[in-house]
């Protein structure tokens, strides 16, 4: 069996993401996705998640590629993870090109995959607080919307 490891935040699952998790499925048999942890996420990254680990867990672990979720707690954690969970390839979005390539020495291939080039987390975060940018909060609500359509007549 064909062992994959890809690794990621996930917050704000989207269509990139399922295409990665995809595409990473389509190189083994058995797809591990190792999700930052809300701590190691601020302390490493100084990024702060919309969604808890525990949420982004449960949201990758209904995609159907994925076989196996685990969190990454540490930078160092990915030399241990080729090992302990004897991993062939190794995969990742080449906006992180080059940077893996050390774990070649472990003993794994090592693919970086084209990123979805029309969406990223980052750019939904900022085409939403941009569309609220009046004052930050929404214009409609549900109250406000009338869904009997005979009163539109």
């Amino acid at each position: 069996m064909k062992r994959v490891i890809t690794y990621g935040t996930y917050d704000l699952l989207h269509y990139g993401h399922i295409n990665l998790l995809k595409r990473a499925k389509a190189l083994g048999d058995y797809l591990i996705v190792a999700i930052s942890t809300d701590e190691f996420n601020w302390n490493s990254k100084q990024k702060k998640c919309y969604f808890t680990y525990e949420q982004r867990k449960a949201l990758v672990e209904a995609v159907r590629y994925v076989d196996l979720v685990i969190p990454e707690e540490s930078w160092e954690q990915k030399k241990r993870d080729m090992h302990e969970y004897h991993i062939d390839t190794f995969v990742i979005g080449d906006d992180w090109k080059g940077k893996f390539d050390f774990l070649r020495e472990e003993g794994v291939e090592v693919v970086y995959l084209p990123r979805t080039p029309e969406v990223s987390s980052s750019q939904i975060k900022r085409d939403l607080y941009d569309a609220n940018a009046v004052d930050g909060e929404s214009k409609t609500s549900h109250d406000e919307i009338d869904t009997n359509p005979e009163k539109n007549k």
